[in-house]
């Protein structure tokens, strides 16, 4: 299709993983507001996931890349030399490439998304070889991209401040939630998740992302277990997404009192993320430091109250409808321990979230990127 709003978009969408984690979560939102807007689009994805953006955005030009490129090696070769092939082949204007990585040789500009910058100002969180490669990815981008969208006021400061990023080149264009999928759930919601986390009736503290060192899961744990050591019916703890490299956790599981109670069920169902965070007593989330932060944003749509900290972006996500503690063990074992007695702020709490959450569209994120898009076609012009 041709002739829509703005110029011919050629999205690449191969980074995508089968989990649908936060760039999953990312694309998947963007592609159907893009749409929506009566954007010019073509879509480039792994073969799995012709059929389902082909349903999403069903005037979009949808291509299959090579199977090879769901193994990340390939996807990065193939990003050089085929990408530039498929630009051509639609017709495309500006590519829109959104985790990083850019091809260099393309007939058209490219624009880049750069998720956050904690890569640089938080490299012990993590392993040598992906800092190193997201580092390099981040400082292509911001030589070679036509424009880099950011989804936080914050990544973009942050950026300025350690790579001397040109500011007339960032845009910042905020992740939106989609209120029809992260809504406030109903009681069979909530039951249909508590059957499947086998806890009953029994309350429970959630969190939700990968378990890598930046989420500061151990100190979750460590936390949550310093408040509620002592209560009579203390709530189970449950984190919930991908396991990742943070040996750490075990060590923290370890030192959990045997009346405890912690789940780990891994990835939940898309669909069950409603009822396991609106069903949450308090969904945590401590983190070190996020780009955006949208598993707090999700949690909000869903009328959860969140305990989360002010690093980077999240304030901005938040604002004062979140609770926030600090980094450390024994402050998110206090300010929990608050929350979980007193039932009247965390309602105040997730009435104040659900409202909030209402301000960050993915309507409202397509026309910022449309808008990035549009400047770096005229830039090259």
């Amino acid at each position: 299709m041709t002739g829509g709003n703005g110029p011919r978009v050629l999205v690449d969408a191969t980074a995508v993983p089968a989990d649908r984690g936060g760039v999953g979560r990312y694309v998947d939102g963007l592609l159907p507001a893009l749409g929506r807007a009566n954007a010019d689009l073509a879509v480039v994805c792994q073969r799995a996931d012709a059929e389902r953006y082909g349903r999403l955005v069903p005037a979009a030009t949808v291509i299959s890349a090579p199977a090879a490129v769901a193994h990340r090696p390939a996807r990065l070769a193939w990003e050089q030399t085929g990408l530039p092939l498929v630009a051509q082949h639609v017709n495309a204007q500006v590519v829109h490439s959104p985790h990083y990585t850019q091809p260099l040789r393309v007939s058209c500009p490219v624009v880049v998304t750069v998720h956050d910058a904690t890569f640089f100002t938080d490299p012990r969180h993590y392993d040598k070889g992906k800092g190193a490669f997201f580092r390099s990815a981040t400082r292509t981008a911001m030589r070679r991209a036509s424009r880099v969208i950011v989804p936080s006021k914050a990544t973009r400061d942050e950026l300025i401040r350690l790579l001397d990023a040109d500011p007339t080149k960032l845009d910042v264009a905020y992740h939106g939630v989609d209120p029809r999928v992260f809504h406030v759930p109903d009681d069979a919601e909530c039951a249909r998740v508590r059957a499947r986390l086998g806890i009953g009736q029994a309350s429970y503290v959630a969190f939700l992302g990968a378990q890598e060192p930046r989420k500061n899961v151990p100190n979750l744990i460590r936390g949550w277990a310093r408040a509620c050591a002592h209560r009579e019916a203390p709530p189970a703890l449950v984190i919930a997404g991908g396991s990742g490299h943070d040996e750490e956790i075990d060590t923290a599981i370890e030192e959990i009192p045997p009346h405890l109670r912690l789940i780990r069920p891994g990835y939940l169902r898309y669909a069950d993320l409603p009822g396991y965070l609106g069903g949450a007593i308090v969904v945590a989330y401590p983190s070190h430091g996020e780009g955006f932060g949208l598993p707090v944003l999700e949690a909000m749509a869903c009328g959860a109250c969140v305990l989360t900290t002010p690093r980077l972006s999240l304030p901005e996500v938040g604002g004062e409808a979140v609770a926030y503690t600090g980094e450390d063990a024994d402050q998110i074992g206090t300010d929990l321990a608050s929350l979980l007695d007193d039932h009247e702020r965390r309602a105040q709490l997730g009435a104040a979230g659900r409202e909030r959450s209402l301000e960050f569209s993915w309507d409202a994120s397509a026309e910022a990127h449309l808008a990035s898009f549009t400047r770096a076609v005229a830039a090259s012009a």
